[in-house]
């Protein structure tokens, strides 16, 4: 940071954070505040190619000093972008009026109630500087930003809870607003000949080459990392194709962002396109294809020849994949289209000025002469946000929301593993739904909700219900609501899990401490009906993290390569939701002991498993669970010190565990007062976990007949209260089925 003035000082603009988009808030670092000597609300000069006004706040501790962070109204208004100089001062508070009347013109997409808009944008704008030929963006009405036509005063002026604030018409809407919009034409002209014609021209022109999404780094959340990848690789040669030039190298062609479909590839293409203000052409893949040979080459040429005529362009191609996989002998149009996109890639003259970005979700599909240098140049993974990521995401869809005070947006991002940007929004927009549906149906009550309406934490806890990972809606049939307590005994086994699975979880400062790598791999064996998968589903419950269940068998297909993909398919999904729990139930069935008459298929499945566990090392959010009954029948390499390294035997339940278990499944129903359930554990010596489960139910089945049998259906349910389940029910239970393991 260096002083450019007396006046002031010069920062480098970083985007605002994710929760002051458009609220017109200017972050300081602390010794720039004291240089300028101005208090946190008071109002600051922010002067770029054009000059803007914003209220300060302190930024974080962590942001570095020679930064201010803005968001991209601000920095349109002030004309600069992110990485850019500016020079910030101090507004005298006598020198900003307090605004009788500011009139606003809508975006072209705005479609809203105009007396319900203006409460709404007198709320949002209130104590916030602003001045004629600015945008400002309201959230909850519009994603694109409104524009401040006239004042009364002219020049700065402070909106405050007596200024009446006005939107003007557009379209049909123009007989009420005629006044406002001749004030506005005349506070135009008044503009345009004083000093700040060129802000009002530029702003203008920024709003017509801007593209219909307004999208600002603002509302990308949690991909800071890799949107800094993109702008080094997009904005420099679009800013300063000089440099390259100086630097006697090509600027990047092409970039191609990969990742889970809902993670942000395509918003970030729109927003690096309308905060660099280039011209935007987007292509989804399908949309060239024609069934006449030659159209579709024709048709890239022209989207290439517009892109070079209204340069700088940001071609974009959505899921590329489609129309750019590896060429074969069979694909004749598809091989011309990748040889035409080939052709106009190295053809660009424009270098620097045409920058292609391709989104895909399928990377390994697209023709290996597409991702060399000098087309491709980068490949960018967007992946799935951690829970600092997560945390950004959801405030910027709850930005415009009206919070109740128990939502916790911090306990939403903890509770959502594995989610995407768009399975984020879903939740959202799915809380606010519930909101809507549970609001009061008094007319009256309901009128006053609508008027201040708010999404709770029981909203937000019925969106978390009914909206799934979509990385994981292909495995995980069911979100686990078991947990240890649903488990009756069995104590070693739940220690050792909590320690293999949720202590790198919960303690990892821990782990990085002493250098220690979690446990890989937990094999549960035992007896069956003891328990196995029940402590498996229990863990996941009780860690809340994302449960991937493979039954073996499932596994195994009759095609060549095609079980070794689907085990692949399985930990790579995984990987992409971690912190994740690979269960496989019956692992013995596809991990046969190798060349001890064992199927090709098998010993192919095993290879590929170990493979994949060998890899695990890298994700210790990623744990392998397996169950089985016969340890005996699994590949030795499998069971070695780094794979499943970690045995747990889940034996027949002792008197103590039996009892516990009996506590379990006789919880909440109607036992007779003489039945001890301490003795009732002592005579059931040799039954499991599921013997146990299977007589309390069978008793149940037996006490339910003998009142549906008296009273038949109609008064047998209205009788539901006397049923009791008595001890003669759990011995012709006993006499009716033996224990598994007799």
């Amino acid at each position: 940071m260096s002083e450019s003035d007396s006046d002031g000082v010069s920062l480098t603009v970083h985007a605002a954070e994710k929760r002051d988009a458009g609220r017109g808030v200017a972050r300081i670092p602390e010794l720039a505040r004291r240089q300028l000597g101005v208090l946190s609300g008071d109002t600051v000069v922010i002067e770029g190619e054009r000059t803007t006004v914003a209220k300060m706040w302190p930024a974080d501790p962590s942001v570095p000093e020679n930064v201010i962070q803005i968001d991209g109204d601000t920095r349109a208004n002030a004309g600069v972008h992110v990485g850019e100089t500016v020079t910030v001062g101090t507004k005298a508070t006598s020198a900003i009026a307090d605004a009788t009347r500011v009139t606003l013109v809508p975006p072209a997409s705005f479609s809203g109630q105009r007396e319900t808009a203006e409460r709404e944008t007198a709320k949002a704008l209130r104590n916030r500087p602003v001045r004629t030929g600015e945008q400002v963006r309201i959230e909850g009405l519009d994603q694109n930003p409104f524009r401040v036509t006239d004042t009364d005063p002219t020049g700065d002026v402070r909106i405050t809870s007596t200024t009446t604030v006005r939107i003007a018409g557009s379209g049909t809407d123009t007989a009420r607003d005629e006044a406002p919009s001749a004030e506005g034409a005349a506070d135009r002209s008044r503009v345009q000949s004083g000093d700040t014609t060129e802000s009002t021209e530029s702003s203008s022109t920024e709003a017509d080459t801007a593209p219909a999404s307004g999208v600002t780094y603002e509302d990308i959340g949690g991909l800071d990392e890799e949107l800094e990848l993109v702008r080094e690789m997009i904005e420099l040669p679009l800013s300063e194709p000089e440099l390259f030039q100086r630097l006697g190298v090509e600027p990047p062609s092409g970039v191609l962002l990969y990742g889970p479909p809902g993670t942000g590839k395509t918003l970030i293409a729109r927003a690096v396109a309308n905060e660099v203000d280039a011209h935007f052409e987007t292509i989804s893949g399908p949309e060239i294809m024609s069934k006449y040979k030659g159209e579709s080459e024709e048709r890239l040429r022209e989207v290439f020849e517009t892109a070079q005529e209204n340069a700088p362009t940001i071609v974009f191609f959505d899921e590329i994949d489609s129309i750019a996989g590896t060429r074969d002998d069979e694909g004749d149009a598809e091989n011309r289209i990748v040889g035409q996109l080939l052709t106009l890639m190295d053809g660009l003259d424009a270098r620097g000025e045409v920058i292609v970005i391709g989104a895909t979700n399928r990377v390994d599909t697209i023709d290996p002469a597409l991702r060399r240098g000098g087309r491709f140049d980068r490949e960018i993974q967007i992946g799935v946000p951690d829970v600092a990521g997560r945390k950004e995401i959801l405030e910027v869809h709850t930005r415009g929301m009206p919070l109740a005070d128990d939502v916790s947006i911090d306990a939403i991002a903890r509770r959502t593993h594995g989610f995407v940007g768009a399975d984020l929004d879903a939740v959202a927009s799915e809380a606010a739904m519930a909101a809507i549906r549970r609001r009061p149906t008094e007319a009256d009550d309901r009128a006053a909700w609508n008027r201040s309406p708010a999404v709770t934490k029981a909203h937000f806890d019925a969106a978390l219900a009914s909206v799934e990972p979509s990385a994981m809606r292909e495995y995980v049939a069911e979100s686990p609501t078991t947990d240890f307590s649903d488990v009756g005994g069995l104590e070693d086994a739940k220690q050792t899990l909590r320690e293999s699975v949720e202590w790198p979880l919960t303690y990892e400062r821990l782990f990085e401490e002493t250098n220690t790598t979690p446990p890989s791999g937990v094999l549960l064996y035992g007896p069956p009906g003891t328990g196995k998968t029940l402590l498996a589903r229990a863990l996941a419950g009780e860690t809340d993290v994302n449960f991937v269940r493979v039954d073996g068998p499932e596994i195994i297909d009759r095609y060549v390569g095609e079980s070794e993909k689907a085990i692949r398919e399985v930990f790579e999904r995984a990987r992409q939701s971690a912190p994740s729990i690979v269960f496989f139930d019956e692992i013995d069935a596809i991990t046969a002991t190798r060349g001890e008459g064992s199927h090709e298929a098998t010993e192919r499945v095993v290879s590929q498993l170990l493979t994949e566990l060998d890899g695990m090392r890298e994700n210790p959010n990623l744990v392998v669970l397996a169950a089985t009954n016969r340890k005996d029948h699994i590949d030795p390499a499998l069971l070695r010190p780094g794979r499943l390294d970690t045995h747990v035997l889940v034996p027949k339940p002792d008197q103590d565990a039996r009892e516990k278990i009996l506590e379990v499944h006789t919880r909440g129903k109607p036992l007779d007062a003489e039945i001890d359930v301490s003795a009732l554990a002592a005579e059931l010596e040799g039954y499991t976990g599921a013997d146990l489960e299977a007589l309390v139910r069978t008793a149940s089945m037996k006490a339910i007949r003998e009142v549906a049998d008296a009273y038949g259906p109609d008064e047998a349910n209205d009788r539901a209260d006397e049923v009791v389940i008595e001890r003669r029910h759990l011995e012709a239970a006993r006499r009716d089925g033996e224990p598994s393991g007799m």
